[in-house]
This record gives C-alpha cells, sequence and structure tokens, in this order.
C-alpha cells in the first residue's frame, strides 16, 4: 500500500515545512505513487518514527506483579501494541539477563528470544534486543556469547549492578523487593548475591569476552551507570562508543569530547529530573552534553519529551526531535531511519500537537496504528 500524507507540518532536516510526504514499497518516496492512498494531516505534525535505544517497560507486560508472571508471547504482543500507539517505530528492548532467577533469569532470556522470532514479521515496531548483560552472571556467559554471534542481539549494554545490591542487603525492605521479582526468599536472595559478587575476579575476562564478540559481530557497546571518567575510559577501551545515564555531568562532558553518544531517561526530562537524585537530563541536553533520550521504564515519555524540551525555549522542535529519533538511530548504527528523506523507511508518525499525542503511525511504509477520531481522515 503506498500512502500520501499530506497538508501536514513536516519535519525536513532542521525545518518544519508545509511539505506532504509519499510512502510506497515501504520507504520514503521522492513522487506519490499513482493508487495511493491519502491521509489528511491538515493541522498536525508529520514527524519520523521514535527511536528507541533502551526500554524496559515490557517487563511490566512479562511479571505485572512480583513474582507473577506471563506467558513471553502473550506479553511481548501486548508491549508491542503499546510501542505502536506511542509512536516508537523502532525499539530496543532492554532485557536485562542477570544471576537473579525469575524476571531477570536466563531462562527468561530465553523465552524472551523464541517469543521474537515468533512474532517479529508481525509486530509494526522494529523490535530489537538490547542485552543488558550484569557482570556477574558468568553461568550465562556462553549463552550470551553465541546469541550474540547469531544475531539475537542487536545492542549490548555492560551492566554491573551486583556491587549496590551487595551493599543493600542489610536493608530487608531492599532485599524483599528483589527477592519478590525474582521469586525467591530473602535468606536465599542474599545467598545468591553473594556467591556472584565472590567472583568478581572473574569480571574482566568476561567483559573482554563480551566485547570481542560484539565487535566481530558489528553491534554497538554501551556502557550503563558509568560514575567516573576513568570507568567511561575502561568501557571506551572495550569499544563501548555510548555512554547510557552517566551518573554525573563530568562523564557525560567527556564522553561527548570524545565523540560518543549520551543516554539519558526521556521519564527524567517528563518528571524535571533523576528519580535517583543524580544528574538532570534537559539542561544537559541543551548543552549538548545529552543527545538522545530513551523510554527507560515509561514508552509515552520520548514523545512528550520532545514537546519539553521545545518547551522550555533553548531548542527548537526538530532539535529536540533529533533527541528522540534521528540521533538515537545513528548512535545504534542505523542509518536508514530517524529522518523523513527519500530512500529511508517509511517511519512516521502523524501528531496532534495540542494533545501531544500520535493521530497515526505508519511503519516501513504501511498504517500500523491510527487513533480512533482519525479514521475521518482517511482517503
Amino acid at each position: 500500500m503506498a500512502w500520501i500524507i499530506q497538508g501536514g507540518r513536516t519535519l525536513r532536516g532542521t525545518e518544519m515545512l508545509a511539505d506532504d510526504v509519499f510512502l510506497a514499497g515501504g520507504m520514503i518516496a521522492e513522487k506519490p505513487a499513482s493508487n495511493a492512498r491519502r491521509f489528511d494531516a491538515a493541522g498536525l505534525l508529520v514527524m519520523p518514527g521514535l527511536v528507541d535505544i533502551h526500554g524496559d517497560a515490557h517487563e511490566r507486560q512479562f511479571q505485572p506483579r512480583p513474582g507473577i508472571g506471563f506467558p513471553a508471547g502473550l506479553a511481548l504482543r501486548d508491549s508491542a501494541a503499546q510501542l505502536i500507539s506511542c509512536g516508537i517505530t523502532t525499539a530496543y528492548l532492554g532485557v536485562t539477563l542477570s544471576w537473579e532467577p525469575g524476571l531477570r533469569s536466563l531462562d527468561a532470556w530465553r523465552g524472551m528470544k523464541a517469543a521474537l522470532r515468533d512474532m517479529k514479521d508481525d509486530a509494526a515496531t522494529d523490535l530489537r534486543v538490547h542485552l543488558r548483560f550484569e557482570a556477574d552472571n558468568f553461568d550465562a556467559l556462553e549463552d550470551a556469547l553465541a546469541d550474540i554471534a547469531a544475531g539475537d542481539v542487536h545492542l549490548l549494554g555492560f551492566n554491573d549492578h551486583t556491587p549496590s545490591i551487595v551493599k543493600k542487603l542489610g536493608n530487608l525492605d531492599e532485599v524483599a523487593k528483589y527477592a519478590g521479582r525474582a521469586g525467591v526468599k530473602a535468606e536465599a536472595y542474599m545467598a545468591m548475591a553473594q556467591a556472584a559478587y565472590a567472583r568478581r575476579d572473574e569480571v574482566p575476562s568476561a567483559r573482554a569476552r563480551l566485547a570481542e564478540v560484539s565487535l566481530s559481530a558489528g553491534i554497538p557497546m554501551l556502557s550503563h551507570d558509568d560514575d567516573s571518567i576513568e570507568r567511561r575510559a575502561l568501557f571506551r577501551t572495550h569499544g563501548a562508543r555510548i555512554c547510557e545515564f552517566p551518573i554525573t555531568e563530568e562523564v557525560a562532558a567527556d564522553a561527548r569530547a570524545a565523540g560518543e553518544a549520551v543516554v539519558m531517561g526521556a521519564p527524567n526530562v517528563v518528571r524535571g529530573g533523576s528519580h535517583l537524585g543524580w544528574a538532570s537530563a534537559a539542561p544537559l541536553a541543551e548543552r549538548g552534553l545529552v543527545n538522545v533520550l530513551a523510554s527507560d521504564y515509561f514508552w509515552p515519555a520520548m514523545l512528550e519529551a520532545a514537546f519539553i524540551m521545545a518547551g522550555r525555549g533553548v531548542l527548537d522542535l526538530p532539535r529536540a526531535w533529533a533527541l528522540v529519533s534521528e540521533n538515537p538511530a545513528r548512535a545504534c548504527g542505523l542509518h536508514d531511519r530517524g529522518r523523513l528523506q527519500s530512500g529511508l523507511r517509511g517511519d512516521v508518525v502523524v501528531v496532534d500537537e495540542a494533545r501531544r499525542a500520535p493521530m497515526a503511525v505508519f511503519a516501513q511504509g504501511r498504517l500500523a496504528w491510527m487513533a480512533p477520531e482519525a479514521s475521518a481522515r482517511l482517503g
């Protein structure tokens, strides 16, 4: 099906123009096809589809309550429906592979892979895997290496949460939260955490193996929660060219000075700051120290964050939108999306600016989602 999205204000490069968008063969076309259907975008914005480099909101479908899980296929189908309705046409699902049982276990990882294979052609959003490998998860290392080599992973994140978890083992409320997610008793969870932490001397060699295989497979890598310039430099030596959720401004500045992408959460912008009390994303983005915003744990935050950034008066809407579309695509090496340009993927979100909400979403040239009231705009 070919389309003409007509009458809207369209993001072309760095400008908003009165310009129609033509879709044919899954791509953005230079000219309209003779058999194209029309979507009336009068009064609306026509923008590139959102590219989410890190989102783990799907965990709520897999485990809506602590210890209560649902089949991976069902959970993933619901996640895909939510993603496209938020205007996210490319999503890197942040799948944590930890030494913990339950939601973030090796069994859960295998179930997720199988579900993705089964539904990949059915999902409108281009679903990809951001494997968040926990540093101390040595029992799953061989699986992870094989899956990266096999093409089941599209982005590797180096997670290292075990030290902070071990520090909290004296706090019974925190332990109960972790144990509930893992589906085990508190005492069993504490024993698992301590056993994992006891093997810290194996982390450097495991990390080096993961980096080597990822470089060979040609997938991008990122570091996570860097708390110092030295730590960022360590991951840079492994080839990780994306700095995700830096804890301090100095780390973000160091990464940007090295020409690297710096990712922070769109919820940080929407809520007015980090829920953990770390660096605030909006002012760093305005200064160019953050150039990518990700959904993190709340998919609707991406589109909302772009409008909030534009409303602050420093970035105009095209530059704010680049934070959630062109820049994350470029950081991940996806040069076929993130812009409305002839020959690129036909990923388009038509937005009601007043409501800051999608009116229609086109994914790879197909009308993939539409608000009920938008049916009157079809021609």
